[in-house]
């Protein structure tokens, strides 16, 4: 939009409507806001505004709100971020930075983050392709069987046992444990399986059948952890938002726990300049999540994966914003090497 006090009109109902759900008159915008104009000029402005879509008047109401594409317009025009308050910083690190394994730091972000933004957050597993291994134990239990641990930077630790056809020395599977961290520490999972057997085909021949097992057990590895996950909370969160969805919130439920069109709207999300992707609305009437908003940004290597949150389309985007990149860059940390 190329006329900044009808820009900074919309900014002031949606403001106004986001935090009272009341639909905003041209008085109550000079009372409240700096406008510099009277209402009349006001009340001129929101026509312009209501005439471009942006805006509009539910039923009789004398009032307006903000529209899908005034949503939209508002979201775009927002340059900088409020960052979050030092107890809200502190209150990230100290509940990320205590979890166990990465079950633990999932379950713990959508938490934080449905409290943070009172919607409901969601998160994606990192995925295999993108996560790096940063470390590879072997574990001699006896001369046929091999405890493989896998460390990777997402913190899922993985353990498989190996069984070689041939007997093998506690000197053999140190030598191969050295050769195999050698050939993967800092590729990503899928990278490390040729890697290893590469490095297998130039190491001696009684290293080369326990790297060429390992190999084979990071290979079932990836395909276990090719699946896409989420986890999620605050669903409740809807229970406070029933009035913001014309129809029933049903569908927006069962899109939910189905987590499939979620999953693909997160990998389809592209971010923009600031880091954040945010979709309001939709264009298919019978999308599930057509009445709602969807707040999301990458994390952890590459960014692959996404944390966000869904609420209705009535939501305090910069608030919103501020706090899921905030807890994806404390997430990315934890979860870094």
């Amino acid at each position: 939009m190329d006329h900044p006090r009808r820009l900074q009109v919309l900014q002031a109902i949606v403001d106004d409507y986001v935090h009272s759900r009341e639909p905003v008159g041209s008085q109550a915008l000079v009372e409240r806001h700096k406008l510099g104009v009277s209402s009349a000029t006001v009340r001129n402005d929101m026509g312009a505004l209501e005439d471009a879509g942006l805006i509009m008047a539910p039923h009789t109401s004398a009032g307006r709100i903000p529209t899908e594409k005034g949503y939209r317009t508002f979201v775009d025009q927002i340059t900088s971020l409020k960052p979050l308050s030092a107890p809200e910083r502190r209150a990230i690190r100290t509940l990320l930075e205590g979890a166990e394994d990465i079950d633990d730091v999932m379950e713990r972000t959508v938490r934080l983050l449905a409290q943070l933004t009172h919607q409901v957050a969601v998160v994606q597993y990192p995925t295999v392709k993108a996560t790096t291994v940063r470390h590879v134990e072997l574990v001699r239990m006896d001369e046929h069987q091999v405890l493989v641990v896998l460390i990777p930077t997402d913190g899922r630790v993985a353990q498989r046992v190996i069984t070689l056809g041939e007997p093998t020395s506690e000197a053999s599977v140190l030598d191969a444990r050295l050769r195999i961290l050698a050939s993967v520490t800092g590729r990503s999972v899928v990278q490390a399986i040729p890697a290893i057997s590469a490095a297998a085909l130039e190491a001696p021949s009684a290293e080369r059948p326990i790297m060429l097992a390992v190999a084979e057990a990071l290979q079932g590895l990836a395909a276990i952890s090719s699946e896409q996950r989420m986890v999620m909370a605050g669903t409740a969160n809807l229970a406070n938002a029933t009035r913001d969805f014309a129809r029933t919130i049903g569908p927006v439920l069962e899109a939910l726990e189905e987590q499939v069109a979620l999953l693909r709207l997160l990998s389809e999300m592209q971010q923009d300049e600031r880091g954040i992707a945010v979709r309001i609305g939709a264009e298919d009437a019978s999308d599930p999540l057509v009445e709602t908003a969807v707040v999301a940004t990458g994390y952890g290597p590459q960014e692959s994966a996404k944390l966000g949150v869904l609420g209705p389309t009535r939501m305090d985007y910069p608030s919103t914003m501020a706090a899921v990149r905030a807890v994806a860059r404390y997430l990315s940390r934890v979860l870094g090497p």
